[in-house]
């Protein structure tokens, strides 16, 4: 999102598919592994025993090898779409 003059900020979130409310959300002023993984360790915090599919586009950020440890420390399985398909991620861009 662009801000002020010339200000750009990211927003990271995560959306439960089941009642489309937003789990946890981080806003950062970088699109890096950073912003992506705080907003994971929120979520996880605040549901530790949870092990849903997570659904993600082809980003550098959820295609490295960090989040796929964090995934699978946390017993998640991760589900991201072909390349040009967006079906994963469908439902967060119309967020």
């Amino acid at each position: 999102m662009k801000y002020g003059t010339g200000g750009k900020a990211y927003l990271s979130a995560i959306l439960d598919l089941a009642d489309k409310s937003i789990v946890s959300f981080v806003l950062g002023h970088s699109n890096n592994n950073k912003l992506v993984f705080d907003t994971f360790d929120i979520a996880h915090s605040k549901y530790p025993n949870s092990e849903p599919i997570f659904h993600s586009d082809r980003g550098y950020q959820y295609t490295s090898k960090s989040l796929k440890k964090k995934l699978d420390d946390a017993g998640m399985t991760q589900s991201i779409s072909r390349v040009s398909r967006c079906i994963d991620n469908g439902p967060m861009e119309a967020f």
